[in-house]
């Protein structure tokens, strides 16, 4: 075999403008309300299934309340590293640069390549157009 093809990971950063914050910012927003409706959403399930579980077997309704907390702790957690999320991105500067989601590219190897040359590489984007590539 003389050759191989691979996929080798590429960072992906965002160049952050006014308007790609102001995207992000709304998209947190819209995610911590989220957040906040299936938790009152929640809220009234637990009262509605307690109060049926109470007429059928008072004893399992320890369970059933220990199954709904530990749902309401994963939502504030959830909701906990969007509003860190928020704080975070309101501290940051036009023009600072945000990780996105990574891409992967296909190499062709040979023998003898230098694998230090072959993996990394970066993308940068400033609103959806592709501004420059790096090593």
């Amino acid at each position: 075999m003389e050759e191989m093809q691979i996929l080798v990971p590429v960072a992906v950063k965002s160049k952050l403008t006014e308007s790609l914050k102001t995207a992000l910012m709304n998209e947190i927003m819209q995610n911590i309300s989220r957040v906040d409706h299936d938790m009152s959403q929640l809220i009234s399930d637990e009262k509605e299934k307690v109060a049926e579980q109470a007429k059928i077997n008072v004893q399992a309704i320890a369970p059933l309340r220990a199954q709904y907390e530990a749902q309401r702790v994963r939502m504030q957690q959830v909701k906990d590293k969007l509003i860190a999320d928020k704080e975070h991105l309101e501290k940051l500067t036009i023009g600072a640069e945000i990780p996105r989601t990574p891409m992967n590219r296909i190499v062709t190897l040979h023998i003898g390549d230098d694998m230090n040359t072959i993996m990394g590489g970066e993308i940068l984007v400033e609103d959806g157009k592709i501004i420059a590539f790096r090593d």
